[in-house]
Parts: structure tokens; sequence; C-alpha cells
């Protein structure tokens, strides 16, 4: 559930993304639907009201990701505590296809925006009650402010993708080698 709310905040919310401007989408049931494939969902249809619901709900994500991020486990616990109360997450064990029995967290009916917001919050939750409270982050540059959780061996993660971690060090390279002139 956690790589479903990175893909949410990353979609749905607007700030910076790989050193450009990134508006939050015009079309929110694409943007959930795209959300839903990259993290291995076959294309689902998604309700107007469904979409407008999690995206509200990223913007919340999001704010555990910063609070995590800077080290404010206090306000992000706040907030993932009453995530979880606005979507009613309660655990639930279902039995998948062949795969026998796992954990699901689900909303208060079956609509999409709830049981998959009550999940995120209750991934949120998990992580801020384990080892994994300080592996929630901010991409560290430049004009990106995309999230992301540091699955690394050594928890040094600092950057959302390959692609903003190699504009960071060719910029900190080209720095090095024309410093600015006083």
């Amino acid at each position: 559930m956690l790589a479903a709310a990175v893909e949410y905040v990353n979609r749905l919310t607007p700030g910076h993304s790989g050193g450009a401007p990134f508006a939050a989408p015009a079309d929110e049931s694409q943007a959930v639907a795209d959300s839903l494939v990259a993290i291995g969902y076959p294309q689902p249809a998604v309700r107007a009201a469904d979409a407008r619901r999690l995206a509200s709900l990223a913007g919340r994500m999001r704010i555990v990701f910063e609070a995590a991020h800077t080290g404010d486990l206090d306000r992000a616990a706040t907030e993932v505590n009453a995530l979880l109360l606005d979507t009613n997450a309660r655990p639930q064990l279902d039995r998948g296809r062949g795969k026998g029995w796992s954990l699901h967290f689900h909303g208060p009916n079956d609509e999409l925006a709830n049981g998959w917001a009550a999940g995120c919050a209750a991934g949120l939750a998990i992580a801020l009650g384990s080892d994994l409270g300080g592996r929630l982050g901010v991409c560290a540059a430049p004009l990106c402010d995309r999230v992301f959780v540091d699955t690394s061996r050594n928890a040094q993660r600092r950057f959302c993708s390959p692609q903003c971690q190699s504009r960071a060090k060719a910029a900190a390279h080209r720095a090095r080698q024309h410093p600015p002139t006083t």
C-alpha cells in the first residue's frame, strides 16, 4: 500500500517533478487509473467522485511524507491517525485466487476511493509505527518534490528517481567545474 500512496501523491498533487512545474491533473480519473496500473492492477474504470476523493486524500498523504522526511514524526502520525479515522480503515483477511489469505484494509464500503485510501492510510501507519518511518522521503533534487519510500539497504536514498539523481549530480559537477567568480 505504500507504493499506492507514493503513486497517488506523485500523480495527483501539484508541485515540481524532475525540474519542471507539475500541475494537478485535469483528468483525475485517468491519473488514478494510471496510478493503479503503475502498481500492477488492471486498467480500472474510475468514477469522478472516487478520483476527487483520492486526489484530496493524496494531498494529506503528502503531508505525511513531508513531515516524516523532516523528522517530524509527531505531525506525520497525527495526520495518519486522521486519515485512518476519515477512511474508516479496518483490517480484513481476504482469500486471493489460489494464493491463500492476505491482509487488506477496507473502508466502510467497496467503492474504489474508500478501499484504496484506507489501505494507503494503513500502509503509512504501519511504516510510521515501525523502523520504516524514517524511510519516507521527498526528492532532494532542485525543483522536484516527488515522494518515495527508501528501500535501499543503507537507508541513504535522497532522490525520487535515477533521473533526478543524475540531474543533481550533473549540476553539482558543473558547479565544481565552473565556480562562481566574485
